[in-house]
C-alpha cells in the first residue's frame, strides 16, 4: 500500500488562515503518509516574506519524500520586471530549485509539471510539447502494478458543474497523450474547490474503459474557497494498493477545530474489475471486502 497526501493552494499572505495551516500540519502527521504533494500557490502574491512563511511551514512536514509545483500565484504578477526576467527567482530559493520533478517508487512513478506561463497565460496555464516527453522518458517499460501519476497546479479536467475556470489550452489533446502513456491519475489544484471523478466525465477520449482518476484538492489553508467550498479548506489522501485507488477528501471543521473525512472514492486499478462491498457499520474508515475478477 502506497499513500499519498495532498495539500494545495495554502495562499501564505493575507488570505491564509493560520488555525487552520496548524490543524493540516497536525493531520499529515497523524495519517503518516509516505509521499506528500503540495500542487501550488504557495503564496498569495509571490512576496519574498511569504516564501519564507511557506519555507518554515513545509520544514514542519514529515520528513517523507515532497513532491511540489509552482502555481500561477507563486509567480510575479504585478512586479512586471521580475515576471518577464526572474519569475521563478523565490520559488527557486525556497520552496525548489526544480520546476519539473521526477520521484520513481517502487509502487508509483511521479511527474510533476510546472504549469505556469508567467509571459502568456498568468492564470490558466499550459503544459509544453517537452513536458509531455518527459512524462513519455519516465514512465515507458514500468511493471504493470506501478502508478503513473502526473501533477500539475492547473486544471485539465474541472469538476462538471463547476462554471468558470477555464482548463489549459489543448487539454482534451493533453488527456489523451497522458492516456496513451498509461497514465492512471492526475492530481492539481488552482480552482480551490475539489473535485475527484474521472477524465470521462468531461472527455470521452479513445480509451472510454477507464479514463484516468482527476484529484484535484481545494485550498487547504486559505480563506479563497470557491462554489461549495467558499471559505471552505480540503485535502486529500489517496492510497493505492495493486487492486484499487482508494481517495478520502477531508474538510476542516470550525466545530472541532480539526479536518475530518467527509467522503470516499474507490476506482479499480487499470485491468481489473470489482465487486466492492461498503459496511455501514464503520463510518470512520469503511470496510471494503473486494473480489478480483482478471
Amino acid at each position: 500500500m502506497l499513500t499519498l497526501f495532498h495539500m494545495s493552494d495554502l495562499h501564505f499572505g493575507p488570505a491564509y488562515v493560520p488555525g487552520v495551516g496548524e490543524a493540516l500540519v497536525q493531520a499529515v502527521h497523524n495519517l503518516e503518509p509516505d509521499i506528500i504533494i503540495n500542487s501550488g500557490d504557495f503564496t498569495q502574491r509571490a512576496k519574498r516574506t511569504q516564501f519564507q512563511d511557506a519555507w518554515r511551514y513545509m520544514a514542519r512536514l514529515p520528513d517523507v519524500p515532497t513532491i511540489v509545483v509552482p502555481g500561477n500565484h507563486d509567480v510575479p504578477l504585478y512586479r512586471i520586471f521580475e515576471r518577464v526576467f526572474t519569475p521563478y527567482k523565490l520559488y527557486r530559493e525556497f520552496i525548489n530549485p526544480d520546476l519539473d520533478m521526477v520521484l520513481r517508487h517502487d509502487r508509483a512513478a511521479i511527474v510533476a509539471l510546472n504549469t505556469t506561463a508567467p509571459l502568456r497565460a498568468i492564470t490558466n496555464g499550459r503544459i509544453r510539447a517537452s513536458q509531455l516527453e518527459l512524462c513519455a522518458r519516465v514512465f515507458a517499460d514500468l511493471p504493470a502494478r506501478t502508478a503513473r501519476i502526473v501533477v500539475t497546479h492547473h486544471h485539465l479536467a474541472p469538476a462538471p458543474d463547476y462554471e468558470g475556470g477555464q482548463v489549459m489550452p489543448r487539454a482534451q489533446r493533453v488527456l489523451e497523450r497522458l492516456q496513451d502513456l498509461g497514465v492512471e491519475m492526475i492530481m492539481g489544484g488552482h480552482l480551490h474547490r475539489a473535485y475527484i471523478g474521472n477524465s470521462l466525465d468531461v472527455h470521452p477520449g479513445r480509451m472510454r474503459a477507464h479514463g484516468i482518476i482527476i484529484v484535484q484538492s481545494g485550498t487547504s489553508a486559505s480563506r479563497r474557497g470557491r462554489a461549495r467550498e467558499r471559505e471552505k479548506n480540503t485535502f486529500n489522501l489517496i492510497r493505492i494498493s495493486d487492486a484499487v485507488v482508494r481517495v478520502t477528501h477531508y474538510m476542516f471543521f470550525d466545530e472541532i477545530e480539526a479536518f475530518a473525512p467527509v467522503s470516499r472514492h474507490t476506482f479499480p486499478r487499470p485491468g481489473k474489475h470489482y465487486l466492492v462491498e461498503v459496511s455501514a457499520s464503520a463510518p470512520e474508515e469503511a470496510s471494503l471486502r473486494r473480489r478480483a475478477e482478471n
